[in-house]
Order: C-alpha cells, then sequence, then structure tokens
C-alpha cells in the first residue's frame, strides 16, 4: 500500500479516550482529508454521512479492529477533514473524491460499509472501481433518485432552499437536533455531543452540512446513473444492517436494496434509530462479523434474508 501523508493537524478538542485512534490525512486536489486506519485483516471501509464523521464508527472500530482493518473516512468539510477552496460539497464531488482516496492509497479488496450518504458515495466508488470491492454492507442508505417522493421532496426543497440553508448554518440544526433525536436506545452524553459540536463550530464550517439536502432530489443526474449501474455490483456479497426505528429510511428502502442484491442477508435491528453504528455498536458489529463467518463458512453462496 502506498503511503499518503498531507498537512493536517488532529485538533485538541478530540478526546483521546472517547476516540482513541490515530489521524492519518492525505491531500486530494487541495482537500485535506482525515481517514483513522485501524487493525489489520480485510478491509472495512466505513463511509458515514451528514452531519457526522468517522467519530460515529468509534465503537464499532474498537470491536473489529482486532479482525478486520478498519479505515473510516471524513469526507471534505466534515470531521476532522476540510475542502479546498471552490470544493462545492456536493454529491458527486464527495463521490468522486473517495474514488481518488482509494487510488492514492492503493486499497483494495474492500467491504463497502456505507451508511446515510456513505451509501451512494461508496456504490459509485465501487462502480468506478469494481476490481476493488469484495463485499457491501448497506445500512439506511439509499441509492436511486428520490424525485417524486413526497416527504423526500419536501425535506429537501424545505431545509434545502436559502431559508433551510442560512438556518442549518446559523443554528446547527442537525447537530443540535437530528443527531441526539435520532438515537432510540441510548442518550448521547455530552462529551460525545461536543465531538460533532466541535466539528462544525461556525457557520462557515457548517456550509458542507446545509450543502447536502438539496442535493437529495437536487443530484438527481447523479442518482439516476448510479441506480442505472447498481446491476454491475448486483453479485457481490451483501450485509443488510438495518435500523428499524428510523422513520426516514422505512422498510421500502432496505426492500429494495434486496431486491438489487440478490446474494444478501437482511439483520433488522428492532428499537435502533439511524445511526445505528453509534446507537447499538455492539449489535452491528456482531451482525458483520456473523455474516463474514457464514460468507467464508458456506463460500460465500447466498444467505437467506433474516428479520
Amino acid at each position: 500500500m502506498a503511503t499518503a501523508q498531507a498537512s493536517g493537524e488532529r485538533p485538541a478538542w478530540v478526546d483521546d479516550e472517547l476516540f482513541p485512534f490515530e489521524s492519518h490525512f492525505v491531500e486530494l486536489d487541495g482537500n485535506v482529508v482525515h481517514y483513522v486506519d485501524e487493525g489489520s485483516g480485510p478491509i472495512l471501509l466505513l463511509l458515514s454521512g451528514n452531519p457526522v464523521w468517522s467519530f460515529v464508527y468509534r465503537d464499532v472500530i474498537a470491536a473489529l479492529r482486532g479482525r478486520f482493518r478498519c479505515i473510516a473516512v471524513d469526507f471534505p468539510g466534515f470531521g476532522l477533514s476540510t475542502g479546498a477552496p471552490g470544493y462545492r460539497y456536493l454529491a458527486r464531488d464527495h463521490a468522486e473524491l473517495l474514488v481518488s482516496f482509494l487510488d492514492r492509497l492503493e486499497l483494495s479488496r474492500l467491504t463497502l460499509v456505507g451508511h446515510n450518504w456513505g451509501g451512494p458515495f461508496g456504490l459509485y466508488a465501487a462502480q468506478q472501481r469494481p476490481d476493488k470491492f469484495e463485499r457491501l454492507v448497506l445500512s439506511n442508505t439509499w441509492a436511486w433518485p428520490l424525485n417524486g417522493d413526497l416527504s423526500s421532496e419536501l425535506f429537501s426543497r424545505g431545509v434545502g432552499n436559502p431559508i433551510g440553508r442560512a438556518l442549518i448554518r446559523r443554528f446547527n440544526l442537525f447537530v443540535n437536533y437530528y443527531i441526539p433525536s435520532a438515537h432510540k436506545r441510548r442518550n448521547l452524553s455530552g462529551a460525545e455531543m461536543a465531538h460533532y459540536r466541535e466539528a462544525m463550530p461556525t457557520p462557515e464550517r457548517r456550509r458542507p452540512c446545509a450543502a447536502l439536502p438539496s442535493e437529495i432530489v437536487g443530484a438527481r443526474g447523479f442518482f439516476t446513473d448510479l441506480a442505472g449501474r447498481l446491476s454491475t455490483l448486483a453479485k457481490l456479497p451483501t450485509l443488510i444492517v438495518w435500523a428499524e426505528a428510523d422513520p426516514i429510511f422505512t422498510d421500502k428502502y432496505r426492500e429494495r436494496f434486496e431486491a438489487i442484491f440478490p446474494n444478501h442477508t437482511t439483520k433488522v435491528l428492532h428499537g435502533v434509530g439511524h445511526f445505528l453504528q453509534s446507537d447499538a455498536p455492539a449489535e452491528f458489529s456482531e451482525a458483520i462479523v456473523t455474516w463474514w463467518a457464514a460468507e467464508l463458512a458456506g463460500g460465500g453462496e447466498t444467505a437467506s434474508s433474516k428479520p
């Protein structure tokens, strides 16, 4: 694997006990991208979405780094990553940057672990570099246009308009409201919430967070292209881990993924909120370990869906 270094500094507000991993940085077209690279073994590429960062996977990384090499990436503008001047923080920008990241680090034989926006970004990278990906883990995400879906249209156009973006930047609504409300099993501590607030401490730093809601329907071309090529990945062994108590990514999303990827195993986590890797990290990690063992034992044969 090629080494990649860039000017990046881990800020003092990152608690070494809450986030006990070495920070790595790589510069890609002027963007300074932070990532965690822990453990050894088969590679899990851990991708998150708006408004969280690799911190959301911390308990999963701690649980799995004894069996896997866990690489968790912060997209520009999120977590400890910064965007270059002119970076737009749009869906296709993030997806293409991920491809550059994989190329720079010369990563291969990957298992995508895609959640929220990390799902479409990771699936796009898998389509662009199919030789690099061997398996998929998908959780509470999507990979097709949501134009015409009433709730998605209302949210995207309501929150993604200039007023909505201004409110997000001014009051940090996604961090202060959405993150805690999307945890159903447990309440986040003040120290945990501080790691999300400190990552976006100013209205300018919240611009990436405010840019993505409008992309849910605004990036129709990106999602149309993505959906049109999902068949190229359909044979990959796929684990679908789904948080049942997520009011946004409901059963219809899970069922569509089950239809797209016939070689799937499904594990539904009941009573778990949207950020399942943080709300129920032990169950999330165990689902991956159990599925991986079954794949090895069965030679990669199709596993049945398990509610």
